[in-house]
């Protein structure tokens, strides 16, 4: 008998196991990988391309359409970013108007830090967009649809974060609404009651929501103010009241160790800032700029990473502007 071999008893040894314990590993392995990235588990690999079990496909059209409202958050073993060293590891965030420009951003930079994600915007289409993009880097992330001036998708939002989290250590509103272009006195009283209560009523009343759930987590709450050029006078009202609850709100949560800050970008090259595309435009803000350049949402990005991190634990109350020197801000 070969030591590696059939035993004595005729039951066999450790050479004829090895080949059925490298499978099984190996399926295992496979289904993991598989799972990890939405494939179902009955999809194989054959040279290089990933094909389906012919007699499961069935079940495969059924995967395939299986979509739930609220995204999973992919699983932390399986994340790229599963290192104790990040500055927000398993901390969570709650990010509202994050499917694109200055909240997608801010939504990807805590991912990156660590922290597990919720991010929302008012269209389903954009949540699911948002929420693949970032799990294909390895980001643990969820998604839910969120018009913040509506009062059940504020707790839908908190229910998707306590249902995936249990808590929330960060919440960051990034939504703002602007339906009219024009001067103060030319807003109508519709375009005014819109504008306030997305604008200013939002954060405050999800604050509210989740304040029992933050309290005593060393937890932070980061308002974006973007830029205010000229034409848009009702929202620039409502952007500076932010200002005013920033101090108020820094005030009164202190006590329950909850910061309160907010941020003032600058001219932000997103989406919302083709408002103001006019020819020469973005030529003529560049001269009012010391850095003489448009910022971009990671200019921001960056700048909320530190105020939720440890590194920023005795600021609040504090109006932070990212406009690469503008004295018009």
């Amino acid at each position: 008998m070969q030591a590696l071999g059939w035993t004595s008893s005729g039951d066999p040894g450790p050479a004829q196991l090895l080949p059925s314990i490298l499978h099984s590993f190996e399926s295992t392995y496979w289904n993991c990988h598989c799972l990890s990235r939405g494939l179902p588990p009955w999809t194989k690999l054959t040279r290089g391309k990933t094909t389906e079990i012919t007699m499961f496909r069935p079940l495969t059209w059924g995967w395939k359409s299986f979509r739930p409202r609220a995204t999973l958050l992919s699983m932390r073993s399986t994340s790229s970013v599963a290192n104790s060293s990040l500055k927000l590891i398993n901390k969570v965030a709650v990010v509202t108007g994050s499917t694109n420009g200055i909240g997608f951003s801010i939504a990807r930079r805590l991912a990156q830090e660590g922290a597990h994600v919720i991010i929302s915007s008012r269209k389903q289409q954009n949540v699911d967009q948002a929420v693949d993009t970032l799990q294909r880097e390895g980001l643990s992330v969820a998604g839910t649809v969120c018009h913040v001036g509506k009062a059940e998708d504020q707790e839908q939002l908190v229910a998707t974060a306590l249902k995936h989290c249990g808590g929330v250590d960060f919440l960051v509103c990034t939504a703002g609404v602007n339906p009219f272009v024009g001067s103060t006195l030319g807003s109508n009283e519709q375009v005014w009651d819109k504008i306030l209560s997305v604008n200013v009523k939002a954060p405050a009343l999800l604050l509210r929501r989740l304040l029992p759930h933050m309290e005593n987590r060393g937890s932070s709450l980061l308002i974006c103010f973007p830029f205010r050029p000229q034409k848009l006078g009702a929202y620039n009202v409502s952007k500076t009241a932010l200002l005013g609850l920033t101090k108020t709100l820094a005030v009164e949560l202190a006590p329950k160790n909850i910061r309160v800050n907010c941020l003032v970008p600058g001219f932000i090259k997103t989406d919302f800032s083709r408002l103001t595309e006019v020819p020469d435009f973005e030529e003529d803000w560049k001269k009012i700029f010391g850095m003489q350049r448009v910022g971009k949402p990671e200019d921001c990005a960056g700048l909320v990473s530190f105020l939720c991190s440890p590194d920023a634990s005795y600021i609040t109350g504090e109006n932070i502007v990212i406009a690469g020197f503008s004295p018009h801000l």
